[in-house]
């Protein structure tokens, strides 16, 4: 199966500017390209990760990955359908723009991919040279037509973001020029700027210019709702907002109906395999094989192997109560997961049973320990008086308070 074909059965692409120009670029030839990333936040979410595996997939055939850091389009905002977003700080913005650097750089090698900041080149341009050698080409109608647009016209939009779309045209331009950039990928929600950039390298290059514009759709679950949100928000990569425990445990509850899909968008599986789990999946659908496997591959991919290894001993642990073969990483992706409290000094067992919510008051807490509910690190406790003390932690840090069978909270000694 050729590259565009794969790219098609994956899921991974929805508009295409000029599908025998794409074919042919990815198919027979060894090109560049380049996909965008905004510094809006200090990490980017799992969402993100089908822009990181698609460009993972097109470098394994051959293709060169310009990964670029919007420290100026971050500047700006791209516009969000719902209200105008708030303005970073230069300073925020590189710091940001650094931060996502290096987490891309756990993907994409900089030995093989290119990595670049749109502010070395945006920064540069003064006002009067915008407008005239960029915002003359295009017009206003052609701008209010793009759906970004559209969708806000009604609450309304300001000019710094009406803009934002001539500064990504500006991005593939320089690439064009700079390293012979032929494609821009992005999600399906940056296609008015994907094509508004082809437009530009055509006024400003000639018909002949050969580039493409590809998006691939948003992810979404098989019921059309927004992927990649938790109980607590976003699913991130930065395993200190997210731990690669809950990464795990998110994809391993993935529903049936959706796990043929992450396994295509999410993981560098190959077809066999996607669909030898496919097929096992639907034969002993109890089994779950298929969502164990996608969320080892997408944990393994984010953060390794010895995460991986330590989220599935957090699993097991949780499973079967006995903590003793964590390492102190384990915990520290428990206490991002569980009820915590964190102390200083001795504390009564009672007092962390409320603190932790295991027990709603407490009187609730004394029938829990004289019912002989409650245990500290495996080690049952039926005194009321119990006092937690530095040397029932584990690590010099932790503590497990576990009431009955499944309920935990982690105490963490400060």
């Amino acid at each position: 199966m050729k590259l565009y074909d794969e790219l098609i059965w994956r899921g991974l692409i929805k508009d295409v500017s000029n599908e025998a120009k794409a074919q042919e670029l990815l198919d027979n030839d060894k090109i560049k390209f380049y996909c965008g990333f905004d510094p809006t936040g200090e990490s980017l979410t799992v969402g993100h990760l089908v822009q990181v595996v698609r460009m993972l997939l097109l470098e394994k055939y051959g293709h060169t990955p310009i990964v670029l850091i919007g420290g100026a389009t971050g500047l700006i905002g791209d516009p969000k359908q719902t209200a105008e977003r708030k303005l970073l700080t230069l300073e925020e913005s590189l710091q940001n723009a650094k931060k996502i650097q290096d987490q891309l750089s756990l993907f994409l090698d900089p030995k093989k991919a290119i990595f670049v900041n749109n502010y070395d080149w945006i920064g540069k341009i003064d006002m009067i040279s915008f407008l005239r050698d960029y915002g003359k080409h295009f017009s206003v109608n052609y701008m209010i037509a793009k759906d970004t647009v559209q969708k806000r016209l009604e609450i309304g939009i300001s000019y710094t973001e009406f803009s934002y779309m001539l500064i990504q045209a500006i991005d593939f331009h320089h690439l064009y020029k700079t390293y012979d950039c032929k494609i821009q990928f992005g999600g399906s929600d940056q296609w008015g700027n994907i094509t508004t950039g082809l437009e530009l390298i055509r006024k400003l290059e000639g018909d002949q210019a050969s580039v493409v514009g590809l998006s691939s759709p948003l992810l979404l679950k098989a019921d059309g709702s927004k992927f990649g949100k938790s109980e607590s928000g976003a699913l991130w990569l930065d395993e200190k907002l997210t731990s690669p425990y809950e990464l795990y445990q998110y994809f391993l509850n993935a529903s049936d109906q959706d796990v043929e899909n992450f396994l295509k968008q999410l993981t560098l599986l190959s077809k066999p395999e996607i669909e030898a789990l496919v097929e096992a999946s639907q034969k002993a659908p109890e089994l779950r094989q298929a969502q164990k496997v996608l969320a080892s591959e997408i944990v393994m991919l984010v953060h390794g192997k010895d995460a991986l290894d330590q989220a599935l001993k957090v699993t097991q642990a949780l499973f079967s109560g006995e903590f003793s073969e964590l390492s102190k990483k384990g915990f520290g992706m428990l206490e991002q997961t569980l009820d915590s409290a964190a102390i200083h000094q001795e504390t009564k067992v009672i007092d962390l049973l409320i603190e932790t919510k295991l027990a709603s008051s407490r009187r609730e807490a004394r029938e829990f320990i004289q019912s002989g509910a409650v245990t500290l690190n495996d080690q049952k406790i039926t005194d009321l008086e119990y006092v937690v003390k530095k040397q029932d932690t584990l690590y010099e840090t932790y503590i497990i308070l576990r009431r009955g069978k499944k309920k935990y909270a982690i105490i963490v000694w400060k």
